[in-house]
């Protein structure tokens, strides 16, 4: 059985190539809903499910010396995947757009401190 995620197990993806690892995450899942009001009633008879959202917390990005090669930089990046291998299962949160970017600098880093994403879709998969 393998253990937790690493860093390693946490990465962005484009285009089929790892072009980041994340140290970690925090992922936040909403939808919208609306009820469904009838004349007469007190109360709601039914409500009707809205819009998923997918808005994720992604702490110390470290690009991959490919991406850092081939001239890819966190404020580039569009439509990019966030891939987490957990034991049992991968998650893959695709079509990403950063909607914030935080750095701290270091000498000879390529390093994001953190990135707010919001994703198109969530889906799981079986390992």
């Amino acid at each position: 059985m393998k253990g937790f995620p690493t860093s390693s197990d946490i990465y962005l993806e484009m285009d089929g190539k790892k072009v980041a690892v994340v140290q970690s995450y925090t992922a936040k899942a909403s939808k919208s809903s609306q009820s469904v009001e009838a004349f007469g009633e007190r109360e709601p008879v039914a409500t009707i499910e809205g819009q998923k959202r997918y808005t994720l917390e992604l702490t110390r990005l470290y690009a991959t010396d490919g991406a850092v090669s081939d001239g890819i930089n966190f404020y580039d990046l569009s439509d990019f995947s966030l891939v987490i291998c957990k034991p049992d299962r991968r998650v893959i949160y695709s079509g990403c757009q950063w909607s914030a970017v935080q750095e701290e600098g270091q000498l000879n880093a390529m390093v994001a401190e953190k990135v707010t994403v919001v994703a198109a879709r969530r889906i799981e998969t079986a390992l």
